[in-house]
């Protein structure tokens, strides 16, 4: 009897966990987006080559991005329409705006999908490797393979079978991090010493600083989940459920960045190696954590890259259908052919002559330029009385609206500097 009643007790907390989840769509939808190999190769390679002195940025990041989701979550809730299409038809030149908007994320999502794919199928190629010396496969053909089962998903799915398996790649992203920080276990100290706010003053510093606030303050993240709340149905009498839900996303997207910076830190910082390649990073790992942490930490990334790649190949029929007003549905003939265009970009690095870590650090800060195209808007919305009606927010979340301006500007000075 007692037998059974923990059996069925363990049963309980597993089903309350699934309906915890269940109730975050848009958020574990979101994490998966954002948390890709981006930010793992960003937050590692910040912890390889400055500790946790650049914690920070991730720190600011994840509340404003807090703050920014919320925002266009309650526009959305209020309005019923879309970001795009609101920005589209409140302002002047409001169509000018959302065009400009649509094409850079596109464009730089586009740079993104071809960095990831990039370091997927190194990862992937380097896996064989650790199974046996002998076992390879051609990397074109394990790209070849991964773009034929996802478009294969694409062309059969909808969005809740996306969500389902957004959350199986968001898990096994979560624990494998957590598996190798226990497995390496990094120092502490060291890790709490590097907690105290710098920017370096080494090449490429600020490039990085933009970079972190591009992967996860990313303008992409704002108009997407708008859409994402759309399709969730929610309307304004679910608007604690949508800051519970903006707040675990946020809460997810530190915790995960923290714990890559965190191993980084704690290991390759202290014996003072570089990180400039992602599959160099697992074979950094190898001898301090062994094969199996080398595994898990492959089995991570490449979960955080793949659980990027299906949010980005929508990315452009949605914002489309976003900027229209268009119903989204992702069986259409728009899908399904800006899907296919968007996939085959999947191969870029296989043409461009460019290493897949340098194109992500790139493309995240190339992400940080839009960021104050996104968030000035949500200011003005948001305080629109005509447009918010009872729903207008208050003075806390004006602060915190402005102080997202003021970081947007800030991280776009530091990533124009860089790529100037």
């Amino acid at each position: 009897m007692e037998v059974t009643d923990k059996s069925s007790s363990s049963v309980s907390i597993f089903r309350k966990i699934l309906i915890g989840l269940s109730a975050v769509g848009p958020g574990l939808f979101l994490i998966g987006y954002n948390i890709g190999t981006g930010s793992v190769t960003t937050m590692a390679k910040a912890g390889a080559e400055y500790g946790m002195t650049l914690f920070w940025a991730i720190v600011l990041s994840c509340v404003f991005t807090y703050i920014l989701m919320v925002a266009y979550g309650r526009l959305t809730l209020t309005t019923g329409k879309t970001a795009l299409f609101n920005i589209r038809h409140n302002f002047k030149f409001g169509n000018l705006l959302a065009i400009y908007i649509l094409a850079a994320l596109i464009i730089g999502e586009i740079l993104a999908l071809m960095g990831i794919m990039g370091i997927v199928t190194e990862l992937l190629h380097e896996g064989a490797r650790l199974v046996s010396d002998d076992f390879s496969f051609n990397p074109i053909w394990i790209t070849s393979i991964l773009v034929i089962g996802l478009y294969f998903l694409l062309w059969y799915g909808r969005y809740k079978v996306f969500e389902k398996i957004l959350t199986g790649f968001v898990i096994l992203m979560g624990v494998s991090f957590i598996i190798v920080f226990f497995m390496v276990k990094p120092d502490v100290m060291v890790i709490l010493k590097g907690l105290v706010p710098s920017i370096p003053k080494q090449d490429g510093a600020f490039q990085l600083v933009a970079a972190m606030a591009g992967t996860t303050c990313s303008a992409a993240v704002f108009i997407m989940r708008s859409t994402v709340v759309a399709e969730k149905g929610w309307t304004i009498k679910d608007l604690n459920t949508e800051k519970k839900d903006a707040l675990v996303s946020a809460s997810m997207m530190l915790f995960l960045s923290a714990i890559i910076m965190a191993v980084a830190a704690g290991t390759l910082h202290v014996k003072g190696l570089k990180l400039t390649n992602t599959v160099e990073m697992i074979q950094l790992f190898e001898p301090i954590g062994g094969k199996f942490a080398a595994f898990i930490l492959i089995l991570g990334i490449a979960g955080a890259g793949l659980s990027t790649v299906f949010p980005i190949i929508l990315i452009a029929p949605w914002l489309i259908c976003d900027y229209s007003g268009k119903p989204r549905n992702i069986r259409s003939p728009l899908f399904r052919i800006l899907g296919f265009i968007g996939i085959l970009f999947c191969f870029g690095l296989h043409i461009i002559e460019q290493r897949p870590p340098a194109m992500m650090v790139f493309s995240q800060a190339f992400q940080a330029c839009i960021l104050p195209a996104v968030a000035i808007p949500a200011f003005i919305l948001i305080n629109k009385k005509p447009l918010m009606k009872q729903s207008r927010t208050g003075m806390t979340m004006n602060i915190g609206l402005l102080a997202v301006i003021i970081f947007a500007l800030i991280t776009t000075y530091f990533a124009i500097i860089d790529l100037l």
